[in-house]
């Protein structure tokens, strides 16, 4: 007998409401984005002042002018001097490498959108599709919930647990820094003259999580707590819809405007980047393989092929799977023959939304277990022989 619709319905309502879906992927893509921020800010630190600082090209007061029209947010319109600069960078890096480890990610993920805004608008004229992608995924990030697992976050949650290893003391840190950035975003309320909407969310995302920790702290299994988690989870899984069907456009959008072009159609497409100079970090690599016609016009065709039929694989798991690490496999070959590292992380990374939840667990088991082999072997304890009993593994912690 089938089921009733109206049954089915509620049954979806009541998961997209009291879970956060894909936690494995949105750990995925928080790392791999925030990793790949880290990356690029470390390799331009020689030259941060050029790029976005007051030694550009692109000056300050020209930045002001452009930002006035298009209303754009960026901290570096608040103040032109160096001081304020280092520390909107240094904000940026540490920033990331705290998102990355999962530490406070509400907060960091808050922090890690202002330092992408606040360089790429500076200078909106640096940068590849690839900072686009980051620009977008930065805005994204702040409304999930992609700590729940590999994150420091979750290991502190898991100690609260009963039956857990113990009981943390009293969070003292989390409602301190809530206090910080309270005073910093009011001065920014004063100082801020664009981005009023990026602002106002900002006010929202304070004022929420001051909520949260009050009903988490004095009313626990209240039913404004259990609305607030009702609410974070919509967002949650509103912000990983919205992602897929991102990473979905960019290709669909990237393979049916190459159809359109006559270099696409007859195949050669791919031979011109490998003559360019800026575009050859290994020229003899880019030669060999401009030699080849017919592997470039393989690789031409494939290209859009993947692209185009990528959006229509998604009903059906296997060809989707298959497609995916074709164009996972694409973006690191852009990276070593194209010199674009950075564009192909950020790609691969918002691939990861379409990663099988199963291979994601069998990836964080082997990586936990080398970790636990790295510290033994650190720490001088011997290894357990075959057959022996194993510790409990897990995933995060």
């Amino acid at each position: 007998m089938k089921e009733p619709l109206g049954s089915k319905a509620a049954r979806a309502l009541q998961r997209v409401t009291s879970t956060a879906l894909g936690p494995y992927q949105s750990a995925v893509i928080r790392i791999g984005f925030a990793a790949g921020w880290l990356l690029f800010l470390l390799r331009e630190l020689p030259h941060r002042h050029e790029m976005y600082g007051p030694d550009g090209p692109w000056s300050w007061d020209m930045a002001r002018q452009l930002i006035s029209g298009n209303d754009a947010f960026t901290a570096l319109m608040w103040s032109d001097h160096t001081f304020w600069f280092e520390i909107t960078y240094t904000i940026a890096v540490l920033s990331s490498v705290l998102l990355m480890l999962g530490w406070r990610t509400r907060t960091m993920s808050v922090l890690f959108m202002i330092g992408v805004l606040s360089l790429q608008n500076r200078s909106i004229f640096i940068g590849d599709g690839g900072d686009n992608v980051i620009h977008l995924m930065a805005i994204y990030l702040v409304l999930t919930r992609c700590g729940q697992v590999w994150s420091l976050d979750a290991r502190r949650a898991a100690r609260a647990v009963p039956g857990g290893p113990g009981v943390p003391p009293r969070d003292r840190v989390g409602p301190a820094l809530w206090v910080v950035l309270g005073f910093g975003l009011v001065s920014a309320t004063f100082l801020n003259q664009t981005g009023w909407f990026i602002l106002l969310l900002l006010w929202v995302l304070w004022v929420g999580q001051g909520l949260w920790w009050m009903a988490d702290r004095y009313a626990p299994d209240s039913e404004p707590r259990t609305l607030l988690d009702v609410l974070a989870n919509l967002s949650h899984n509103a912000a990983l819809f919205v992602i897929t069907a991102e990473v979905c456009l960019i290709y669909a959008t990237a393979g049916w405007y190459k159809i359109q072009g006559s270099r696409w159609q007859d195949g050669t497409a791919l031979y011109y980047p490998l003559k360019l100079d800026y575009f050859t970090p290994w020229p003899a690599l880019s030669d060999l393989l401009a030699s080849g016609g017919v592997v470039v016009m393989v690789l031409t065709y494939g290209t859009v092929i993947v692209q185009v039929a990528f959006p229509f694989t998604l009903f059906n798991r296997r060809v989707k799977n298959v497609l995916l690490a074709v164009m996972m496999a694409e973006h690191a070959a852009i990276a070593v023959l194209l010199g674009l590292p950075f564009f192909s992380l950020a790609m691969i990374a918002a691939d990861a939304v379409f990663l099988p939840t199963v291979f994601l667990l069998w990836l964080g088991g082997r990586a936990a277990r080398g970790r636990s082999r790295l510290f033994s072997r650190g720490a001088g304890v011997p290894e357990q022989r075959r057959g022996s009993p194993e510790q409990p593994r897990t995933l995060v912690g």
